[in-house]
């Protein structure tokens, strides 16, 4: 009997072990073991897909890749300890020394430190493109060109990247198209359904949702994962299973908080938009969000941020964060609890001046990760903080 993906998420688990749990145990160790020698020769020689270290797998870990794996309509998938870790591997086991990126120039902080100065250490080039001007894509790619990787929507500025023109790009020219899923998450878009070969999240973030594990995860064409899965059993970045039991029971409730989160972020856009102290703000889901048809075209949801610039720069964005009362100012988002953060001054201090400004990170950007506390609390927290 075929079963929804948000059903899967909830009743895919490890076999049950005699003791006959109804919730999957932890299997809290490094190895496994074997009957006999026959049996632990044929797993080494990859004869059989039995458990040996937890660096290689672990049930734990299986289990939580086999939900996501489910959710966004993937072959497979490899879990990692980051979504940083997921998003390094995604990029080393697949390309070598030579080859070229093509990138959305809106990505996160770490993400474009990995792209601009640890990349080009291994001979990987790489290329900036706008995400909203998809008839420039083209021109930039290279004979070497051997990937397209994009955020949508980005972090912080919530740009969107049409997937379908990025998708057919990447088929044109016969490359992999890579897709950070970590704001919209599996409930909000599915990139594989628009042509992505990849899909990365940080697990961290809303899959955890309640800011207490850090985890990663990768999944997409089955060929690509083995790939993956052979550059992370040799280097190490493995997901712990504690960390992989939490994130499991995480996405049993996805959906629902995923629902709430949404609606108190467009509640709250909805009502911050005309506020005087703003100069502008955006979210997919407004009407005035410059992609809004293509935030409609390919996702279910405006997802749970919402951005907006504060007249008079920097000073009124330290004003607004040392006012507010309620949200938490904290090196996350996705979190149960309403969270405030100024990018030009933490996840996106690391650029230039005129990086953030391409890609309009300005210096009084706010971004809010929208909590699931009443709506009219988080209002009321922002609006106080935004007084004279």
């Amino acid at each position: 009997m075929s079963q929804h993906p948000i059903t899967q998420a909830i009743r895919i688990q490890t076999e049950r072990t005699n003791e006959m749990e109804h919730s999957t145990p932890m299997f809290l160790t490094s190895s496994f073991c074997f009957d006999d020698a026959e049996e632990m020769r044929a797993t080494f020689a990859d004869e059989t897909d039995f458990n040996i270290y937890s660096r290689f797998s672990n049930p734990n870990v299986k289990e939580f890749t086999d939900k996501v794996c489910a959710l966004e309509g993937a072959e497979a998938g490899y879990a990692t300890a980051s979504g940083m870790s997921a998003i390094f591997a995604s990029f080393m086991a697949l390309m070598k020394q030579g080859d070229h990126l093509l990138v959305c120039n809106a990505i996160f902080g770490s993400t474009h430190t990995v792209i601009t100065k640890f990349l080009p250490r291994f001979g990987i080039e790489y290329t900036y493109f706008e995400a909203d001007k998809p008839e420039t894509w083209d021109a930039l790619v290279r004979p070497n060109t051997k990937m397209i990787f994009v955020e949508t929507p980005t972090n912080p500025g919530l740009d969107l990247v049409d997937m379908e023109k990025a998708s057919a790009l990447a088929k044109k020219h016969n490359l992999l198209f890579n897709v950070d899923n970590c704001f919209a998450t599996p409930i909000g878009q599915r990139p594989i359904d628009f042509g992505a070969d990849l899909v990365v999240h940080s697990a961290t973030k809303w899959m955890d949702g309640q800011g207490r594990v850090l985890g990663g995860v990768i999944v997409g064409r089955k060929e690509l994962i083995k790939d993956i899965y052979l550059f992370c059993r040799s280097t190490g970045p493995s997901l712990s299973p504690f960390n992989a039991w939490i994130l499991s029971k995480s996405l049993e409730t996805l959906d629902v908080r995923m629902e709430r989160h949404a609606s108190n972020a467009l509640t709250l856009a909805q009502k911050l938009e005309k506020h005087s102290a703003i100069s502008w703000l955006k979210y997919p889901w407004l009407p005035s969000h410059p992609q809004h048809g293509i935030a409609k075209k390919q996702m279910t949801n405006g997802g749970g941020i919402v951005c907006f610039e504060l007249k008079g720069g920097l000073e009124a964005g330290r004003k607004f964060l040392d006012r507010l009362q309620m949200l938490s100012l904290t090196a996350n988002l996705g979190d149960t609890r309403s969270i405030a953060s100024h990018p030009a001054s933490t996840t996106h201090a690391k650029l230039t001046e005129a990086e953030r400004a391409a890609v309009n990170i300005t210096p009084g950007l706010i971004r809010i990760s929208v909590g699931l506390e009443k709506v009219d609390d988080i209002l009321a927290d922002i609006l106080q903080a935004l007084e004279d």
